[in-house]
């Protein structure tokens, strides 16, 4: 039995505005007050990732801590069942990482150890080209919309990527989750994905237009409609395929792919929500504004 997707899903876009609006609003607020917890990665400074075979608290480290010449409020201590995080702001020496790993062996002698060193220039880089990766995507995926279709079908899939990129940045900025490589790994992923779901019903509208009239911005509208319609169990589909496997990448994979698993869930469930309520019906005010102006100047010359 096949579902009757035939509903009037640009009327639906008016909320997805509003609500796309608020928390775009409140991403930049919480971006400009609070910024991003980067990761090691994205600043200078140690990262102790530490794998235990039992609990060991916080409080049981920051003697260890204190020992090595480390200011307390210079540490990020992360404790876990079967792994503990140390996160030091400045970099440490061979001398203080022998002293650590010393010290902490006597709280756990089976504890393994991997420590990564991100310099303040490297830090640099990495945040600067994770910038220009996503904003260089972004221009390629505009650039090939808009010779593949035209240039409104460009400027709407442009749009609805960033607004993809941003509700990830900004989830990530207001509940402090730990921006790395792998977040920026999830971000370009996300932009794939919500930049094929988006193609997909252009086509379709492009498609339909070719046997519709287009005399008015309702006729547009109920191509939009259609197109819609005619999409939604494949975009379903395919969303639900990915969120599965984002889910259980979240709930059973390792430490490493952690934030990059969480940024996939959020972003494959917001790009299927702007390919629908985002994308299509922003073309169609686009496009419904060259469907309007023939009229306005025939009214005018009479």
């Amino acid at each position: 039995m096949r579902f009757n997707w035939n509903f009037d899903y640009i009327k639906g876009s008016k909320i997805a505005y509003i609500f796309s609006i608020i928390l775009t609003i409140t991403g930049i607020i919480s971006i400009l007050a609070l910024g991003l917890n980067y990761a090691v990665d994205f600043r200078a400074g140690s990262n102790v990732d530490i794998s235990v075979s039992k609990a060991i608290t916080a409080e049981q480290i920051k003697p260890i801590v204190k020992d090595i010449g480390v200011d307390e409020g210079d540490v990020t201590i992360t404790p876990g069942a079967d792994r503990v995080n140390v996160r030091f702001s400045n970099e440490l020496d061979e001398t203080q990482e022998s002293k650590f790993k010393e010290e902490f062996t006597k709280l756990d002698a089976s504890a393994s150890y991997e420590v990564n060193t991100v310099d303040p220039e490297m830090a640099k880089e990495l945040e600067r080209n994770a910038i220009y990766a996503v904003l260089i995507a972004s221009i390629g995926i505009m650039i090939y919309v808009a010779i593949r279709f035209e240039w409104r079908f460009g400027l709407a899939a442009v749009i609805a990527l960033f607004h993809d990129a941003f509700v990830v940045i900004s989830v990530f900025s207001i509940f402090r989750l730990e921006v790395d490589l792998t977040f920026i790994t999830a971000v370009l992923t996300i932009v794939g994905f919500s930049i094929n779901d988006t193609i997909v019903i252009f086509d379709r509208i492009r498609e339909n237009l070719r046997f519709a009239k287009k005399t008015t911005k309702a006729d547009l509208r109920e191509v939009v409609n259609r197109s819609l319609a005619q999409t939604m169990t494949r975009s379903l589909n395919t969303t639900f395929t990915v969120f599965a496997a984002s889910i259980c990448l979240f709930i059973f994979g390792g430490e490493s792919i952690r934030m990059f698993s969480l940024a996939m869930v959020i972003g494959t469930l917001f790009g299927a929500y702007s390919s629908i309520y985002i994308a299509a019906p922003l073309w169609l005010m686009l496009k419904g504004k060259q469907v309007d102006k023939p009229k306005t100047v025939a009214k005018e010359s009479n």
